[in-house]
């Protein structure tokens, strides 16, 4: 049995409805993100496994027990939040042990808590200071051990990075990624950001009008996106018409020009219309040899991204872009050159399936 299960949850407000039976297993000690844009639903479904919102209709359980209808003080979950929530009037060390305070441990315990807490987040100095004296990314390690402190069966991380900077954050969520791993404990984790939930989840939920579009690992997600919203939405991504030439052999053809794909078409009949996509990584300059594909047209395009040179091109009626790895001794192409553009069959997605 999985450690959390989740079963035909529902959420309304009025008639308007934000989750639509949704469905998910966790596995004890993963870390599962759930993506999308605002509106999605995401922070409803974290607000339900908190206690913080009453589902409509459907189930919780946390480690086998029902938890759907029980107050957020008996769920023994963490909650982390987007404005880290700090007590202004209280120390670090304050804050760290509220928990425990409102639970009635002794004074000793609550101490050897804060202390062990302290050092885990590495702030081992700073347990007299006040909210107001710390940076934001410290502010924010406050917030993750006081949730910690009282030892939950849950961690749940609602867009805790999002209020940082580019640097900062990068740095904390390999840092709570670490603590999540050390400690072992079943984390959810909240957010817009598809880098971050690429680079620090086990699997991924990526949520769209209140459904879970897709849900699994950051290379399957990538890869293998299920609906063009996910493919979109996960990386960049070139969308372009297609017309089915043979089914059979997977050939296709994108503005006149032959291409092929290991992809399934066996639904579609010959001169049918679908849309494909290429991500910019897996498209070379220059003509394709083997079992590669190529287009030809002309760059429209030179974009200098710092590791990454990104390269338009213009087919007849499409466009492609491309990516090129920063190279001091690259020969960039001219804008107005023609181009030839290159890839694998099995880089070729189909996004329209019937």
């Amino acid at each position: 049995m999985s450690f959390i299960e989740i079963s035909h949850l529902r959420k309304s407000f009025g008639a308007n409805t934000v989750v639509h039976d949704f469905d998910l297993s966790i596995d004890k000690g993963e870390f599962v993100s759930f993506l999308g844009p605002s509106g999605c639903g995401k922070t409803t479904i974290l607000r339900m496994i908190a206690g913080f919102e009453t589902a409509t209709a459907g189930s919780i359980r946390v480690s086998g027990a029902e938890v759907t209808h029980l107050p957020p003080s008996k769920r023994k979950v963490g909650m982390v939040f987007q404005a880290y929530a700090l007590f202004p009037n209280l120390t670090v060390a304050g804050n760290i042990g509220f928990g425990l305070k409102i639970a009635g441990k002794d004074k000793s315990e609550i101490d050897a808590r804060v202390a062990e807490m302290l050092e885990l987040i590495k702030l081992p100095d700073l347990g007299s200071r006040y909210p107001y004296q710390l940076s934001g990314g410290q502010q924010q390690r406050v917030a993750l051990a006081r949730a910690l402190a009282v030892k939950p069966q849950v961690l749940l991380l609602d867009e805790p990075l999002s209020a940082l900077d580019a640097k900062i954050r990068v740095s904390l969520r390999e840092e709570i990624r670490a603590l999540q791993r050390e400690l072992g404990i079943t984390t959810v984790f909240v957010t817009h950001d598809q880098e971050e939930a690429l680079s620090i989840s086990d699997r991924i939920v990526v949520m769209n009008e209140g459904r879970a579009d897709q849900v699994g690992t950051p290379s399957d997600i990538y890869n293998n996106p299920a609906t063009r919203f996910v493919a979109s939405f996960v990386g960049t991504l070139n969308l372009l018409e297609a017309r089915v030439v043979d089914p059979a052999a997977g050939r296709l053809s994108i503005d006149g020009q032959p291409v092929a794909t290991t992809r399934d078409l066996s639904a579609f009949g010959i001169a049918d219309e679908t849309t494909v996509a290429l991500r910019p990584e897996a498209l070379t300059l220059g003509d394709g040899a083997g079992d590669r594909s190529t287009l030809s047209g002309t760059v429209e395009e030179v974009a200098f991204l710092g590791a990454v040179i990104r390269v338009r091109v213009r087919l007849r009626e499409a466009r492609l872009s491309l990516d090129l790895f920063n190279d001091p001794a690259l020969d960039l192409p001219r804008i107005g050159a023609p181009a030839a553009v290159s890839f694998k069959r099995e880089d070729l997605l189909i996004m329209d399936r019937r």
